[in-house]
C-alpha cells in the first residue's frame, strides 16, 4: 500500500484533535502518550511514534510510544535522536542508512523525523517518528510537528 502524504487539511485535523485532547492537562507524560497515539493512528506512513525523555545530562530514555519496541536509552552523542537533542533542531532523515550514526532500533526503518520538545526554555524530550518507507517526511511534516509540540508543552 502506498504511503499517505499529509496535506494541510489532514495536519489541521490532527493538530486540532491533539490540542483538544491535551487542553488543560499539565502532566507531560500524559501529553506524550496522547500525542504518540494520535500521530501513530493518523498517518499510515508513521510506523513508530514516540518520545525519548531527557532523564539526565546528555541522556534520553524511552517515553510513551506506539509501535514495536524502541531503544531504551540514547545518549545525546548517538543517532538521529541524539543529534536532534544536541542541536535543538528538527532533523529529517530521508534514508537512515545514509545517516552515519543511525541507531537501528528496528531493522525495517527507512526514514525518520525527530523534533526537539522544549518546556520553559529547556529541552525535555524529542519526538521521534520512524517510517518503513524511504523519504517519508517533508518540511511540512516538520513544521506541523513543531507546532504540535510547541502548543502542547508550554508548561
Amino acid at each position: 500500500m502506498e504511503a499517505t502524504v499529509a496535506t494541510g487539511e489532514s495536519w489541521r485535523e490532527v493538530s486540532g484533535r491533539i490540542a483538544a485532547l491535551v487542553a488543560g492537562e499539565d502532566d507531560a507524560i500524559a501529553k506524550m502518550a496522547t500525542i504518540s497515539c494520535e500521530l501513530f493512528h493518523a498517518f499510515e506512513r508513521f510506523h513508530w511514534v514516540g518520545f525519548y525523555r531527557v532523564v539526565a545530562p546528555q541522556l534520553l530514555k524511552i517515553g510513551p510510544y506506539q509501535g514495536g519496541h524502541g531503544c531504551l536509552t540514547i545518549p545525546f552523542s548517538r543517532g538521529v535522536c541524539g543529534a536532534a537533542a544536541r542541536n535543538g533542531k528538527t532533523l529529517i532523515v530521508p534514508d537512515v542508512d545514509a545517516f552515519a550514526d543511525h541507531i537501528a532500533c528496528a531493522s525495517s526503518t527507512r526514514s525518520e523525523i525527530v523534533v526537539p520538545v522544549f518546556a520553559g526554555g529547556a529541552l525535555i524530550a524529542v519526538l521521534d517518528i520512524d517510517s518503513d518507507n524511504p523519504d517519508a517526511f517533508t518540511a511540512e511534516d516538520g513544521e506541523a510537528l513543531e507546532a504540535i509540540v510547541a502548543g502542547s508543552f508550554d508548561l
